[in-house]
């Protein structure tokens, strides 16, 4: 089974300056088989990408919130805790 999702933000802590960009990379600790990612944000319903990072460039004030990525290994699904980006 699928252990140990975590989510690491480029700027460190998610907070990125207005019109820069920011780097999301989700790392899974235990899992086997071919791995699918998606990337949500709290209050969105289409995922916002797939695959292991997300980038998001220039944001703006409305790409602040809680982020969460989802892998599957096409049996289970993992998610990673929230991180809170803000918008400086």
């Amino acid at each position: 089974p699928l252990s140990g999702v975590s989510l690491s933000a480029q700027p460190p802590g998610g907070q990125v300056a207005l019109g820069d960009s920011l780097v999301l990379s989700c790392k899974v600790a235990a899992g086997t088989g071919p791995l699918s990612f998606s990337w949500h944000r709290e209050g969105s319903g289409a995922p916002l990408g797939t695959g292991p990072s997300l980038e998001l460039q220039h944001v703006g004030d409305n790409d602040s919130g809680q982020y969460q990525c989802r892998v599957s290994d096409g049996e289970s699904v993992a998610e990673s805790d929230p991180l809170n980006v803000t918008v400086l």
